[in-house]
């Protein structure tokens, strides 16, 4: 498999750390979406996925797969051990919600793409685009804090989805300067993602294309 990634994208990273979650290797191929107006919008990236976003997950017969979301439930039904939803389906829909507040609710709101739009196309300043940030971070991981548990990972003792989904938007978070620190909680999840592998070796600054 081939993993095209940015070492700063955040939909990257939540793959980066399910493929390290079960063990699964893919080799790297690096898109810069700043770099020449971004590498995402050449013609070759863009004959890999229209709609020139990342990830995209090559597969061994050449197979594209795009969106986050489907990447990682391909991984987990190609590899579901170790799993990243438990059996129970009340419990699974419950940490479906909290993935889904932070891939569909929050990421999508401080997305490369609709910033770019804010200042160019509406010409908002740079004070009012992080205010903007600030917002619909904070209202996010305000409901991912209530929802989660009082022990453990977001809920119970091993990682799984939510926490795939979490740990890349706290690195977004703290990347904004948008602060965190009345989610207890949510900073008791990031200490022990912290001290997991997993986690450890899928993190932006030890990626091959890491910048300062």
């Amino acid at each position: 498999m081939k993993l095209y990634t940015y070492w700063r994208s955040t939909s990257s990273y939540r793959v980066r750390i399910a493929l390290a979650l079960k063990g699964l290797e893919a080799t790297q191929s690096f898109v810069h979406l700043v770099r020449n107006g971004g590498e995402q919008h050449g013609e070759s990236y863009r004959a890999l996925n229209p709609q020139g976003r990342l990830p995209a997950l090559e597969l061994d017969d050449g197979t594209i797969l795009t969106q986050s979301p489907a990447i990682i439930e391909y991984l987990e039904e190609i590899c579901p051990a170790p799993a990243l939803l438990p059996r129970d389906p009340v419990l699974r829909a419950k940490i479906r919600a909290v993935a889904a507040i932070i891939g569909c609710d929050i990421h999508p709101l401080h997305n490369i793409a609709p910033l770019s739009y804010l200042r160019r196309n509406l010409g908002h300043a740079e004070p009012e685009v992080a205010a903007w940030i600030a917002t619909w971070i904070g209202q996010g991981l305000g409901a991912v804090e209530a929802l989660i548990g009082d022990e453990g990972y977001c809920f119970g003792p091993l990682p799984g989805l939510a926490d795939v989904y979490l740990l890349p938007q706290l690195y977004a978070a703290r990347r904004f300067q948008v602060p965190i620190d009345g989610f207890t909680r949510i900073l008791r999840v990031e200490r022990l993602c912290g001290e997991h592998p997993a986690f450890q070796s899928a993190h932006p600054s030890r990626q091959g294309d890491a910048e300062e």
